[in-house]
């Protein structure tokens, strides 16, 4: 039967395109189906979102051609610094530390500015042979047999592929359609999201300053300049994200502290819900998801964007191994074998984002000084610190080639 691609990626994002570039890589003619107009990134601004990838995560954009086109933009993560407190009255005196200097392999991370990766990344696969965008364009039905799936556009074209890979999204309509059910539920939380400008230097130190009603990370960023996600109760975020620029800043001031001098706004502000949700199932028939689509967590490890791009190495291997072998790239037992990878990683980092949120959003006194005494333990045990390190950094667990700086 003939195919028109042998892969059909749904959702042109930072996951999508980077799996694009894997899959052409690694042999594969790929169409890439985006609801969105390309020209929409194309806009050079910073708009204020950025993203923490942890060292293995870079090893991938290496691998598929376009850390080298972005890293003169990213900011290396040297430290981690974990407090405890409520705002205005400064951070407890028990806390974690965590220092790239004790492990190897460099830094734990960068912070790299969404404009510069996405942009780098729509460039890649517009000059890349094997793989083609349909941008403007959106599935309105998918019909799956035993030797592939056929995918109709809203446009009236029809692609007929091996595989379909879903990476649209928490509200993937990939994984809807292809009848696998969710489990979630709202924090009653909301993410205000900016980047700021600040007086005094952040030498390349990340922090997490823990409170009542949800964390504050402290993300640095190129030159004098950090990331800031601020989670608020959805009344708070509302009633804040609300006010004028200066207003809020007003409030995030008590919440910041001093110790990076005066701040300012630099870029657009925005506010996102904060939820759990994980698709029960990571296949189905000719299908998978990555990303989002499988599973959506708490942003309080800043583990979300980088467990997704360990989903795409892990799939872009499978499906490299199972070509190599002669085997239908799209078969149950292939996709068994990126679900059997995957799954239980992604439901261990939704489990333990979520119950992280509850253990420090909470004011109770007894379990305030159990949180404080927990993060002065781990930071006494050089052994236990290490593996933070290593964790955060994304070193631990069964590593994809791509991660460990290896071909397909």
């Amino acid at each position: 039967m003939d195919f028109d691609t042998d892969i059909a990626i749904i959702g042109g994002g930072l996951n999508g395109t980077t799996l694009a570039l894997a899959l052409a890589q690694a042999g594969q003619r790929v169409s890439l189906i985006d609801a969105q107009r390309a020209t929409v990134w194309e806009d050079p601004e910073f708009d204020g979102r950025s993203y923490a990838l942890a060292l293995t995560s870079t090893r991938l954009l290496e691998a598929v051609g376009v850390w080298a086109d972005v890293v003169q933009n990213a900011q290396p993560m040297l430290e981690i610094k974990v407090t405890d407190g409520r705002a205005g009255e400064g951070p407890s005196p028990m806390f974690m530390h965590f220092d790239h200097a004790e492990i190897e392999e460099g830094p734990m991370g960068f912070m790299i500015e969404d404009r510069y990766l996405r942009q780098a990344l729509q460039a890649a696969v517009s000059t890349t042979k094997a793989a083609t965008l349909l941008d403007g364009e959106t599935v309105v039905s998918q019909d799956t047999d035993v030797s592939g799936i056929s995918l109709t556009l809203d446009s009236g074209k029809t692609l007929r592929a091996r595989l379909a890979i879903g990476a649209d999204g928490r509200n993937t309509g990939t994984g809807e359609r292809a009848g696998i059910k969710r489990i979630g539920w709202s924090y009653g939380q909301t993410a205000l999201v900016c980047a700021i400008e600040h007086g005094l230097p952040h030498d390349g130190v990340a922090h997490q300053f823990f409170m009542p009603p949800g964390p504050l990370a402290i993300l640095p960023l190129t030159g004098n300049r950090s990331s800031i996600v601020w989670s608020e109760t959805d009344v708070n975020a509302k009633a804040i994200h609300a006010l004028s620029d200066d207003a809020y800043l007003d409030v995030l001031r008590p919440r910041f502290g001093s110790f990076l001098g005066e701040v300012a706004l630099a870029g657009k502000r925005y506010c996102y819900p904060l939820g759990l949700s994980l698709a029960h199932e990571m296949v189905a028939p000719r299908v998978a998801l990555v990303g989002d689509a499988a599973h959506g967590v708490h942003p309080i490890a800043g583990q979300g964007l980088n467990a997704g791009l360990r989903d795409i190495a892990a799939l872009a291997e499978v499906i490299a191994d199972a070509a190599r072998r002669g085997e239908d790239i799209g078969s149950d037992a292939a996709l068994a074998r990126y679900q059997e990878w995957r799954r239980f990683d992604n439901t261990t980092l939704a489990l333990a984002t979520d119950s992280f949120n509850r253990l420090f959003s909470n004011d109770n006194p007894l379990v305030r000084m159990a949180r404080d005494i927990g993060m002065a333990a781990v930071n006494a045990l050089p052994g236990l610190r290490r593996g933070f390190i290593r964790e955060a950094a994304g070193l631990t667990g069964d590593l994809p080639r791509l991660m460990q700086g290896r071909p397909l």
